[in-house]
Parts: C-alpha cells; structure tokens; sequence
C-alpha cells in the first residue's frame, strides 16, 4: 500500500542514511519501526498495572521525636551519628 508522509527533514535524512548502512530500504526501516512501537503497545498492555511491594513490617519513629518539625529531624539524625 501506498501512502505519503511529512517527515521532519533530518528525521527523514538519518533514516536514510541507517537504512543504507544496514543494506536495506527505507520502507523497510519504517516497517520495522511501526512493528516494534506496536509490539511495545500490545507488550506493555499485556503486563497490566505494576504492583508496588508495601512493607509490612514493624518499627516507626523514635520515642519523643516530633515528625512535623525539622529541626527535631534533624536534631534526631545528628544524636545517631
């Protein structure tokens, strides 16, 4: 099938050139291209939602440390060190 694309004109002039040094056409290279975006698509579809591990262990802050003020954070951090 034919068809006519705009191409940015390096877009187009690089894809010209890889498709020389690989020794094939550029309908090629644009097909190859297409195939992998699409495989990518179907690929990333297929793995549905990403599942973030959650710690459910115990522990927490220490005893007598304010979590809202940075300066006890910090004075915190500094006692430890």
């Amino acid at each position: 099938m034919k068809t006519t694309l705009d191409l940015n004109d390096q877009l187009l002039a690089d894809a010209k050139a890889l498709a020389a040094q690989q020794r094939t056409s550029l309908t090629r290279l644009i097909e190859e291209g297409l195939q992998l975006r699409l495989r990518a698509k179907v690929d990333a579809h297929k793995r549905g939602r990403l599942r973030l591990p959650v710690f459910l262990g115990r522990g927490g802050l220490v005893e007598g440390v304010n979590p809202l003020s940075n300066k006890a954070l910090l004075k915190a951090l500094d006692d430890d060190a």
